[in-house]
């Protein structure tokens, strides 16, 4: 969104899945909830699988989300300028965001495309897979006219 914003000229088109624009209590309480969950889980091993050193990894997004510096973080500035189609994907039980997240681009970039999923936390592509493969096959030859 920060470069199809900066940029509208490079970029032919977007999909977005459980974007941020914005930061929403919400948010907020999925990301204390997190640090939570992950003192208590298997969240540790299944990051080690991606990244060499899980517990950092996991204390940078917590606490740079969490920090009174990053309350009013906000990228809507760079929403207007878009011209490019947008498919913006969001599930309706994202432990992380409101539909508000995926409205707020509807209501500023010309072209988009809202797709909001039941049953379907933070990451669409994998507890919609279908879906969002679906979408996204739709999707493309907009882009590609």
């Amino acid at each position: 969104l920060i470069h199809a914003g900066t940029f509208p000229e490079r970029v032919a088109g977007l999909v977005v899945m459980a974007p941020h624009e914005f930061i929403e209590e919400e948010t907020l309480a999925g990301i204390r909830a997190a640090r939570a969950f992950w003192q208590n889980s298997d969240w540790p091993q299944k990051l080690a699988r991606y990244h060499r050193d899980p517990a950092q990894v996991f204390s940078d997004w917590n606490d740079c989300w969490l920090s009174p510096e990053f309350r009013d973080w906000n990228i809507e500035v760079f929403l207007p300028a878009i011209r490019c189609p947008v498919l913006a994907i969001q599930g309706e039980d994202d432990e992380y965001a409101t539909m508000r997240q995926i409205d707020v681009i509807a209501e500023q970039v010309p072209v988009v495309q809202l797709l909001k999923l039941a049953r379907c936390g933070h990451t669409p592509q994998r507890d919609q897979e279908a879906a969002v493969l679906d979408a996204i096959a739709a999707f493309l030859p907009r882009v590609c006219a």
